[in-house]
């Protein structure tokens, strides 16, 4: 199905194409396995819905252009395009057209935008060196790749999924596939506070809201004594939805820090190998995950 994916993207965007094929060359046969499960779990999901893989695949060549198009804006402005919750769900969250070719696009980027598989690789790998997880959140849960996986390593775990989206809500129930997984439709601020959860993970949320500190104190309150959280955001990273700008990692760093957290371990990856300050001064994309717990007062 990679293969099939980029084959397509090749047809129209041959540069694109290349680009991605050698990248796809160059991944481990764990990469190509987890690829070809998920998009096999996504081909069912699309089909069930009338639609064929190609849509998913067309909806990724237009998310591409459109974040071409963001981060040159965001070059010129240093501004993201949207500031707040109310432009992005006018422009984004109420318009069909654009939420579901947002939706069917990020789910080959988690394997297309090589900085995105590189985070999904270390949450995988990691997760399983966390020891007597009962109780699993997951916040924002999407395309389903992550709590797919927090099944799989967590058998015996109740696992939760808070998506304050149906459309994310409905695809990440078929492509789970997974009975034991209960989902909400709620904003997370309006889930009980209560310290039930040993585990909560929550990827490329914290971007999408106006005051992210506010929501780093709801997750302190979900945990329980001695919770893990496994979080993800990037810096410099104009996307139609996203709102918060972090310039750097260390500016995620010292929110964390800020908000009562203590960063037990972290990665931040670029689509392309680059140093730090390089980086910085191109305002590239950055890619920042870390595994936090609680300071304990």
């Amino acid at each position: 199905m990679l293969i099939r994916a980029i084959a397509r993207i090749s047809s129209v965007d041959p540069k694109l194409g290349m680009r991605l094929s050698a990248y796809a060359n160059g991944g481990d046969a764990m990469f190509h396995a987890r690829a070809e499960d998920f998009f096999h779990r996504y081909k069912k999901f699309i089909e069930a819905q009338g639609r064929s893989f190609d849509f998913g695949v067309d909806s990724f060549l237009r998310l591409q252009r459109s974040v071409e198009e963001q981060r040159v804006q965001f070059l010129r402005s240093g501004k993201y395009q949207n500031s707040s919750f109310e432009e992005v769900n006018r422009s984004v969250y109420s318009n069909p057209e654009v939420m579901q070719y947002h939706m069917h696009g990020l789910v080959f980027a988690q394997f297309l935008w090589p900085d995105q598989y590189r985070r999904f690789q270390f949450f995988s790998d990691t997760l399983p060196s966390y020891r007597n997880i009962g109780t699993y959140l997951e916040i924002g849960g999407g395309h389903a790749l992550y709590v797919t996986e927090a099944a799989r390593v967590l058998p015996g775990a109740a696992i939760d999924l808070v998506d304050i989206s149906p459309t994310s809500l409905e695809m990440a129930k078929a492509i789970a596939g997974e009975s034991r997984i209960r989902y909400h439709l709620t904003d997370i601020f309006d889930f009980p506070d209560q310290a039930a959860f040993d585990f909560i993970t929550i990827g490329e949320v914290i971007e999408h809201v106006e005051r992210p500190s506010e929501l780093l104190t709801k997750l302190r309150s979900l945990l329980k004594p001695g919770g893990t959280v496994y979080i993800t955001t990037p810096a410099n990273a104009p996307m139609l939805d996203h709102i918060y700008l972090f310039r750097n990692a260390e500016e995620i760093r010292q929110m964390l820090t800020a908000s009562g957290f203590r960063i037990e371990q972290e990665t931040k990856e670029y689509a392309v190998k680059i140093n730090d300050a390089l980086a910085e001064k191109m305002r590239l994309p950055l890619m920042y995950a870390a595994f936090v717990t609680p300071v304990q007062v």
